[in-house]
């Protein structure tokens, strides 16, 4: 089983990125059964805007969906900017979006059987705003979101310390983690015994 974890901060690399920190603690679990886990620092790469999977010469995208159609398991991970997702999470969900009309051989979306969950941090309120925003794109997508496929790290309201200047708030966050690490394998796991047919008309 494969897992990609799109990591969608605003800091290049190689700048430490608070969000691939708290992604590492959720890929560390998933390795832990036995999953192979890569990452992609969407700021890194060329995603040009738009709606489709492949936009064209030194178009960075169909790389990455290739390696969503790879894996079992995703993992979107963004920061909080003025209580949304990152500019960068919204991109890679418009390209997400040419995903709804295209099939596998037999028909069903080619998200169904995948699973995915949400890693944000930021230090202000609008983490849970974040989780909603994205896990119900993915959903739309086609992807099955587990129960409690989510973790979290802020201090807000208001400015604060980031992830990797404070130790607060860090059990909870990593605890959390490791649960959505288990619940994403664990639905993934499901659905390879008894997937999702292709739809009626």
């Amino acid at each position: 089983m494969r897992a990609l974890v799109i990591n969608c901060t605003l800091k290049t690399s190689p700048e430490p990125s608070n969000t691939e920190a708290l992604a590492r603690v959720v890929a560390q679990q998933l390795e832990a059964y036995g999953v192979r886990t890569d990452f992609v620092r969407a700021v890194d790469l060329d995603i040009k805007p738009g709606v489709t999977t492949d936009a064209g010469p030194g178009d960075a995208w169909p790389a990455v969906h290739e390696q969503l159609l790879r894996s079992e398991i995703l993992v979107m991970a963004s920061p909080t900017w003025l209580g949304r997702p990152s500019s960068l999470a919204q991109r890679v969900l418009e390209r997400m979006d040419a995903m709804l009309s295209e099939t596998d051989d037999q028909g069903r979306p080619v998200a169904y059987n995948r699973v995915a969950g949400v890693v944000v941090t930021g230090n202000e309120d609008g983490a849970h705003h974040v989780v909603s925003e994205i896990a119900g794109a993915l959903g739309d997508i086609g992807y099955t979101i587990p129960g409690q496929a989510w973790t979290y790290w802020h201090l807000g309201p208001g400015a604060g310390p980031d992830y990797l200047d404070d130790e607060r708030g860090h059990d909870w966050a990593h605890k959390t983690g490791r649960a959505m690490a288990a619940n994403l394998h664990g639905v993934a796991k499901a659905l390879q015994v008894t997937p999702l047919q292709t739809p009626p008309d």
